[in-house]
């Protein structure tokens, strides 16, 4: 049966992560798919006192801000100007999520001045003024994963053996890289998020989820559309990642964020490798209908970048003391589908 409340996780329904509730906070990226889901994350809590900045655009991104609480809104590009003249008033955390997110993207000099110069220019700010900065990296940064993904050598010479595979990757790297290189890496936190979905994520054009991609292909065919693997060990739809629940994932963020003693580099993912086809079983089977798929080609333009395998090693995340149980994929798929897809509800509807 439909749900007809979706549900929260345990551990943003027990306030009792935190040690201490940020006073206020700066939220970038605040109307986008994480942001926003941070922002109905902090309300939750009971956390109200929240600017936010980002790009609204000619999308519908401005939706997911419609139920949301916070004090303020600023376009981004509009923000450094009054934060460092003290007109925005004191904060105690900033969470970054404001970038360019589109693996696709291939102007380097917009990601790089975006993405990069952007997060060093905030975090210098926060770090000066003794503010909690929290930002988003990437699992992009790992590339192919032949150096592994694993989070805890957060050392120049280990982060310079990453090979990211586009420039997304690259201008999130760029930062860890600059961060550890200056010193202040252990001081502030980097998230690298791996695959993902949830409510909110709809403005987001091709980067949606295979979810929200898949759902709306069902709705208008019955059927679901993947890539064959071009790779003789992984047979088609075999192709794995590690699918992460929005609502684990800013559960994640703000455990991180309000625990002082977490710092550096730090995997948010689920810690399980998933294929394709598990991910559209649960579709269909959130949907009540049987599975069917076609595969077609895998665009010769990315078979080169293409990730066959993603799993996050979350051992340092549960040693900064995260023990809640990450939501199972049924259920989380099954969430999102029959508590917010199938209405085009937003967090916080």
């Amino acid at each position: 049966m439909p749900i007809s409340e979706p549900f929260v996780p345990a551990a943003l329904s027990i306030p009792a992560i935190p040690p201490r509730l940020p006073s206020r906070v700066l939220v970038t990226g605040g109307a986008g798919f994480i942001g926003s889901a941070l922002v109905w994350a902090l309300n939750g809590l009971g956390i109200e006192r929240i600017v936010v900045t980002d790009r609204l655009g000619r999308d519908e991104k401005w939706r997911n801000l419609v139920p949301l609480r916070f004090e303020d809104y600023l376009e981004a590009d509009d923000l450094m100007a009054p934060l460092e003249r003290g007109a925005l008033g004191n904060f105690d955390l900033v969470l970054h999520l404001g970038a360019c997110s589109a693996t696709t993207e291939l102007d380097a000099s917009y990601l790089a001045k975006n993405n990069f110069e952007v997060t060093k220019h905030l975090a210098h700010w926060a770090l000066g003024h003794d503010v909690r900065f929290v930002y988003a990296s990437s699992a992009a940064t790992y590339g192919d994963g032949a150096q592994g993904m694993d989070d805890r050598d957060n050392s120049t010479a280990g982060l310079s053996r990453l090979r990211p595979l586009n420039a997304y990757g690259y201008s999130k790297h760029l930062f860890d890289q600059y961060a550890a290189a200056m010193g202040v890496l252990p001081n502030v936190v980097g998230l690298k998020y791996f695959n993902v979905y949830g409510p909110n994520e709809a403005h987001k054009a091709d980067m949606r989820s295979l979810v929200h991609k898949a759902h709306g292909q069902i709705q208008e065919t019955g059927r679901v559309t993947l890539f064959k693997s071009h790779r003789p060990d992984f047979a088609d739809g075999e192709q794995r990642r590690d699918f992460l629940y929005v609502k684990d994932a800013v559960a994640m963020t703000l455990h991180l964020a309000m625990t002082p003693t977490a710092g550096g580099l730090y995997n948010i993912g689920s810690g399980e490798a998933h294929t394709w086809l598990q991910l559209t079983g649960a579709l269909f089977s959130a949907i009540g209908m049987p599975s069917a798929v076609d595969f077609i080609d895998m665009p010769e333009s990315i078979r080169a970048k293409y990730q066959y395998h993603t799993q996050a090693d979350i051992a340092k995340l549960r040693a900064a003391g995260y023990t809640a149980p990450v939501t199972p994929l049924g259920d989380a798929v099954r969430d999102y589908v029959q508590g917010y897809l199938a209405n085009d509800r937003r967090l916080g509807d």
